[in-house]
């Protein structure tokens, strides 16, 4: 399924807000933290619909459900989503390590996950991964964060913000 996240013209910058592994906690910090943002992307472990209902209070949202998603709010989302945004091409996966195809071979620019809590940033072979890591109950020592995603003119960037929780 391929989903277009609109602006008014093509070459206008806009801002993608990345969060995952909210695991039904929607925190304060994360929606203030995601407040502008043209689109936001839930790369999984949504936890519960409310989640979804705050963050599209936001901006449109678009979200794959993660390993821990069941039930059957939990059924209409996919477990990957192509997102087209301009002439970037983005997908979404909750574990990056089940990614069965080569991101560069099939012309992806970015692959965002989450599933580790881990946040990172990396380019590989010119494919920009981004896991925003976890703005949900704290795991282990890891930070509490979400991410955004800056495209403008055909280049994307991506920053993560940690959480003051």
């Amino acid at each position: 399924m391929l989903s277009r996240a609109r602006t008014k013209r093509r070459a206008d910058p806009h801002v993608i807000g990345l969060i995952s592994d909210t695991h039904g906690l929607i925190r304060p910090e994360a929606l203030e933290a995601l407040q502008g943002v043209d689109l936001i992307i839930h790369a999984g472990d949504i936890g519960k619909r409310e989640v979804i209902d705050a963050l599209q209070d936001i901006a449109p949202v678009l979200a794959i459900k993660g390993n821990n998603d069941i039930g059957g709010w939990a059924h209409r989302f996919p477990e990957t989503k192509l997102v087209k945004s301009g002439n970037t091409r983005l997908f979404v996966i909750h574990d990056v390590n089940e990614l069965g195809c080569d991101p560069v071979a099939r012309d992806y620019q970015v692959v965002v996950s989450g599933h580790s809590h881990k946040p990172s940033v990396s380019t590989r072979d010119g494919v920009l991964f981004v896991n925003p890591g976890s703005a949900g109950p704290r795991r282990f020592k890891l930070p509490i964060a979400v991410g955004k995603l800056f495209i403008e003119d055909n280049q994307v960037n991506a920053a993560i913000i940690e959480l003051p929780v």
